[in-house]
């Protein structure tokens, strides 16, 4: 309860309410969100790609990585500030939605995808470098992060359908249990 009331609160606020209402701003913020989606997920497959060994074969993977992670940190940084931003504007909305649960979710999967790599596996980069195909652990790596941010997306593309909003009733019980559905007592 003190979740909801917090994220009512927030939506309240002159800020956030000014956002959302904003002629200018709003499409101005979704639009650099998807933008910035495209960088990081655009230099992320490419990375991944290289990483399960169906391309950039012949450059190896430091080389690439330290031409790539630049622009993937930054299309990353820009992403969460504009999707944080996003959220602002309409938290209690966002909090019950399926797809939006859904794509916290596979954030948190594939951060931790992002930090095994980096703290296990990237420190053998020197052995296989130069390796046409990377070892199997890397490959893995490279395939989870290729599948999960696959799901980000479509799960972030799917937030703006309201199939499963708390407000429309009834719906089956696990959607409302999914959703954190409030419903009074019947």
């Amino acid at each position: 309860m003190l979740v909801e009331q917090f994220l009512e609160w927030l939506g309240a606020t002159p800020w956030s309410v000014a956002l959302l209402e904003s002629l200018w701003v709003w499409p101005l913020l979704e639009s650099s969100h998807v933008l910035t989606l495209g960088l990081f997920v655009g230099t992320a497959v490419m990375m991944d790609l290289k990483l399960i060994g169906v391309s950039f074969r012949t450059v190896p993977f430091s080389e690439f990585r330290t031409r790539m992670l630049p622009y993937t940190r930054l299309g990353f940084a820009l992403m969460v500030i504009t999707g944080l931003l996003i959220f602002y504007s309409s938290p209690a909305r966002y909090y019950y939605n399926i797809f939006f649960r859904i794509k916290m979710i596979v954030l948190v999967l594939s951060g931790l995808n992002i930090w095994l790599f980096h703290s296990r596996i990237l420190l053998s980069e020197g052995a296989w470098d130069r390796d046409a195909r990377p070892p199997r652990a890397a490959r893995i790596a490279g395939g989870i992060s290729l599948v999960t941010w696959s799901m980000v997306v479509v799960a972030g593309r799917m937030i703006a359908y309201n199939w499963f909003d708390c407000s429309i009733q009834p719906q089956p019980d696990w959607v409302n249990w999914a959703a954190g559905c409030i419903l009074p007592p019947q």
